[in-house]
């Protein structure tokens, strides 16, 4: 209860900061430009607008979890909430007024806000990190697991939430169901990785009687509930698919967003693609773009488009994923690469119809098929079309496993919606910072199944 106690005071304290500045900058300056006879009325109206907007973007940017967050992760995204809800009323005072104002005293503002948020948050998280104490856990792994997969798991848990999780014991689950009353006893917070379904509802029950907390790894057959629909057929409760991503609205709209916006930020981009284009070219004299035959939806293939960031024949001894010093990326590589500006050309691909602004990312075909063998739930992956960006990249890591962004992209897949395309938009824009953002499976594991690749052929 601490914890929670902390992150809602904290929660509060930035929410007044940040409004609160704003309310101060707009009363003084800005808001007797906007409403002549009706200033009070006006203020409040702005405040709240404000408030609305900033609240709402803190919850698609998750900037109020700072227990379970980095502090620059929090305060990027606190900075993106406020910065851009201070920008949406600063454009319509400027609209309201017919004409520019002074931006000075708007400036000035974000940087108290951003510095007060960082001095909250910073102050919050030391607080947290002293007082309050991890919690005891459980962690039972499933049978299909080694040992040694579940401390990796523990391993990389902790790297990150050593703060919130202690792992004090890690058994499988077939361990007595004495041994597993008595450990769970002695915790405070249950996680199940990768257990049967047998096993969870077991460990489940045992949870819910000693009221302790529980996390589980969901399974395909989880993630497909997402897409049923509860049916009163009889006096017996039933569920059915409802294959919602077939929905022919949803589709249309989809698609006239997708035309909409890939030529908006066509012509918004193209001084800068121009460069970037005339700098490749100039660097060795190859071709500006880089296309490669990948997979969308129902396994149709289509060449997807690139800025070249490599030398021109680096894939000729065949695919491998690049390092961060890798002597294959060229001088324009390295920065187009960093800023993920060697991905705008695939603007072209969205308008032709051949991907969609958010989807799972279109594999190559040679990684579809291997993936099918080992994976061969993948097929359910290219139900929609292939995105620019996905639920995985927002949410995954570049070491993520295949197996949990196949289950990333299928939550994306049973949830879809216009809310969810445009949350996973604005996500993307925080990730374009962050080093550890994946372009999809294929990067983490090419040179894994290049090698599954040339073994299936010796064999033969």
């Amino acid at each position: 209860m601490e914890d929670k106690k902390v992150t809602h005071t904290a929660r509060t304290v930035l929410r007044l900061w940040n409004t609160g500045w704003f309310a101060f900058v707009w009363i003084l300056y800005y808001n007797q430009f906007m409403f002549d006879h009706y200033i009070v009325l006006g203020a409040i109206f702005s405040i709240f607008t404000f408030f609305l907007i900033y609240t709402a973007l803190c919850s698609v940017y998750k900037a109020f979890r700072i227990a379970s967050t980095d502090v620059g992760e929090i305060v990027f995204s606190q900075f993106v909430s406020f910065g851009a809800a201070d920008l949406i009323l600063y454009i319509e005072c400027c609209l309201i007024y017919n004409q520019l104002r002074n931006l000075l005293p708007g400036l000035c503002i974000v940087f108290i806000q951003l510095a007060g948020t960082m001095l909250i948050t910073l102050a919050t998280k030391r607080y947290f990190m002293k007082h309050v104490p991890p919690q005891t856990t459980l962690l039972v792994y499933g049978s299909e697991m080694s040992r040694r997969d579940a401390e990796g798991f523990v391993k990389r848990l902790l790297y990150k939430y050593r703060h919130l999780f202690n792992v004090i014991y890690i058994v499988p689950e077939e361990i007595s169901d004495e041994t597993f009353l008595q450990r769970i006893r002695e915790t405070e917070t249950l996680i199940m990785y990768n257990v049967s379904s047998e096993a969870r509802h077991k460990y489940t029950s045992a949870a819910l009687e000693n009221k302790k907390n529980f996390y589980f790894t969901p399974d395909i057959e989880d993630i497909l509930e997402f897409g049923c629909e509860p049916k009163h057929l009889l006096d017996t409760p039933i569920m059915k698919y409802e294959y919602r991503y077939e929905n022919r609205r949803k589709q249309v709209i989809k698609r006239c967003m997708d035309i909409f916006f890939s030529l908006f930020f066509i012509i918004l981009f193209s001084p800068l693609m121009l460069v970037v284009a005339i700098c490749i070219h100039r660097e060795d004299g190859g071709p500006v773009f880089f296309r490669q035959t990948r997979c969308t939806k129902g396994g149709k293939t289509f060449e997807i488009m690139k800025f070249r960031s490599m030398v021109v024949d680096a894939e000729k001894d065949g695919v491998k994923p690049s390092t961060d010093h890798d002597d294959r990326i060229t001088k324009v590589g390295a920065v187009i690469r960093k800023y993920r500006i060697d991905e705008l050309p695939q603007f072209f691909n969205i308008l032709k119809g051949e991907m969609s602004f958010v989807g799972p990312r279109p594999e190559r075909v040679e990684h579809v098929e291997l993936y099918t063998k080992t994976l061969p739930e993948f097929k359910y992956r290219m139900a929609v079309k292939g995105g620019l960006t996905g639920y995985a990249q927002v949410y995954g890591k570049y070491n993520t496993s295949a197996y949990d962004k196949l289950l990333l992209d299928l939550m994306y897949i049973e949830n879809q919606s216009t809310l969810l395309d445009l949350k996973i938009f604005l996500l993307t824009l925080r990730t374009v910072f962050q080093k550890e953002s994946t372009e999809g499976f294929s990067e983490e594991t090419s040179e894994e199944m290049n090698k599954e690749s040339r073994q299936e052929k010796e064999d033969q």
